[in-house]
């Protein structure tokens, strides 16, 4: 028998800390429902101590999910992991991880503490989460430049005070493969207790190692590994999920372990956190890119089409390409509309809200012939925003021909109040853009638009996100219609609504795994 290899996916936590990647706390249930029928093992929902709509997302994952793990993240502060235990009060199978930094530069740079102060901090820390649940997990941050010595010390103190997991994370992603493997093996031999706790490791792709970094530690005795759906994470991303999880699958003749997934899922899961978070994958993103299955190569065709193996080491269908879908369209009924979204992981909490998103189904229908999974994703985006939004599209109207400027006339409705402004610019979407941030005059700055095809065909939804940068405070927003110039009007009015909400996401700075 193969040791089982426990897959932590931190899409809700550390994922979320992409700049504009937050997320509500009915998408983050979404998301974490989506992976409980992925059988990840470890749901990280959140940081419950950062601000009260953190609590209150952890809080409802914990509530709504039943077979894996949910996850709070806390500091080695008292209060912290009293808010993780109040938040994971409700899980069927609750943990809280907890963290305190351990290189030389963040102790006496940022903690301004001694390693000594340090250990301390972690061991009572272990503790006070031993209060809440036997499942603790501790994490010396930024573990890639720490002092091994120093490792050992503080780890073999941790688990004597209760820890049962213990996190190496390689928080800068300075790491490469071979010397995060010996690292892993040294902690695991050195440690006189190893043998009590299992070896984790949390790696950062900022040199594109990641998914490397963590598998060599696999190779050489961890058996959790950290990360996230599409790789997202803070600066260059996480170690994604569906290429560690397939390197093990496919390559069972390396890794001595395997894991629990329903490998079929991952498509799925991927295009809904794409869908939620605005965060497109690029086409040729191994595993759930576009082109992961696709054959332009002559020889390459032939090849696979005398047999597959010739040039696919994995089958499409084994990660959910290739998987029965129902097609949807004009003449679906409600039932059929309610039992796919069900199977998408939605589940409507009232019939005026079904009947809302029908409303909306049937008016997409009439524009396109097929409705696909991704169209009823991008659909339940807009149906799950639409009540907290105080600005609100009602009409649009574009001019734009040869030889003339182009304008753009938007009627918008900021709460009980209608307001119609006029602009032009360089094309429709520009000038409908401009004229939508004149009235209601948010000052942001446009860091970002971009467009992606939902579908394929010239009916398509195209999918736009935007990004507003509003003194620091960076929010994305995303919009989805046949017509693209609508797409994203309906973009930057989501932006704009992110940027009015009043559940403003604090990101603790003292550390992060």
């Amino acid at each position: 028998m193969k040791d089982k290899l426990i897959i932590f996916d931190t899409t809700l936590r550390d994922g979320e800390q992409s700049p504009g990647a937050s997320m509500t706390r009915d998408e983050k249930v979404r998301i974490a429902k989506a992976l409980e029928r992925l059988q990840v093992d470890v749901i990280e929902a959140g940081f419950p101590a950062a601000s009260e709509g953190d609590f209150e997302a952890v809080q409802a994952v914990a509530n709504s999910i039943e077979k894996s793990t949910v996850c709070g993240l806390a500091r080695a502060l008292d209060n912290d992991i009293d808010r993780a235990g109040e938040a994971l009060k409700g899980a069927q199978h609750r943990r809280i991880h907890t963290f305190i930094a351990t290189s030389p530069i963040h102790m006496q740079q940022k903690l301004k503490m001694s390693p000594e102060q340090v250990i301390e901090y972690a061991v009572k820390a272990v503790k006070r989460a031993r209060q809440y649940t036997d499942d603790v997990e501790f994490s010396p941050e930024d573990a890639g430049r720490s002092e091994e010595d120093f490792l050992c010390r503080i780890l073999e103190a941790v688990i004597d005070a209760g820890a049962t997991t213990l996190n190496i994370p390689d928080t800068v992603g300075y790491s490469v493969p071979h010397e995060f493997g010996a690292t892993i093996a040294h902690l695991i031999e050195r440690i006189p207790n190893s043998d009590k706790a299992i070896f984790s490791v949390h790696c950062h792709n900022d040199l594109g190692l990641a998914v490397a970094n963590s598998l060599s530690a696999v190779i050489n005795g961890a058996r959790q590994v950290e990360c996230t759906i599409n790789g997202l994470g803070e600066r260059a991303g996480n170690a994604a999920l569906e290429e560690v999880v397939m390197a093990i699958k496919t390559r069972h003749d390396v890794f001595p372990c395997q894991t629990g997934l329903d490998t079929r899922e991952i498509v799925t899961c991927s295009k809904l956190v794409s869908s939620i978070t605005g965060f497109p994958v690029q086409p040729n993103k191994a595993i759930v890119g576009a082109n992961a299955f696709a054959h332009e190569s002559g020889i390459h065709q032939d090849g696979v089409l005398k047999s597959r193996e010739t040039y696919e080491i994995m089958k499409a269908e084994d990660v959910g390409w290739a998987a029965n879908r129902m097609v949807l369209g004009k003449h679906s009924g409600r039932n059929a509309f309610k039992s796919r979204m069900n199977e998408l992981g939605f589940q409507f909490s009232s019939e005026a809200e079904l009947n809302d998103a029908f409303v909306r189904f049937k008016q997409l229908a009439d524009k396109k012939h097929e409705i696909f999974d991704e169209d009823l994703q991008a659909l339940i985006s807009e149906v799950s925003t639409n009540d907290d939004e105080n600005v609100k599209l009602v009409a649009l109207k574009v001019c734009s021909e040869t030889g003339e400027i182009p304008c753009a006339t938007v009627t918008i409705r900021i709460g009980q109040d209608e307001k119609t402004g006029s602009a032009t610019g360089g094309g429709a979407v520009d000038a409908s853009l401009k004229a939508i941030e004149a009235l209601v005059n948010t000052g942001a700055t446009l860091e970002l638009y971009s467009v992606n095809n939902i579908t394929t065909g010239t009916d398509a939804q195209g999918e736009v996100t935007v990004r507003l940068d509003k003194a620091g405070r960076i929010v994305n927003g995303l919009g989805a219609d046949t017509d693209i110039v609508i797409a994203s009007a309906k973009a930057y009015i989501n932006a704009v609504n992110k940027l009015q909400s009043q559940d403003v996401r604090q990101h603790p700075q003292s550390g992060d795994v």
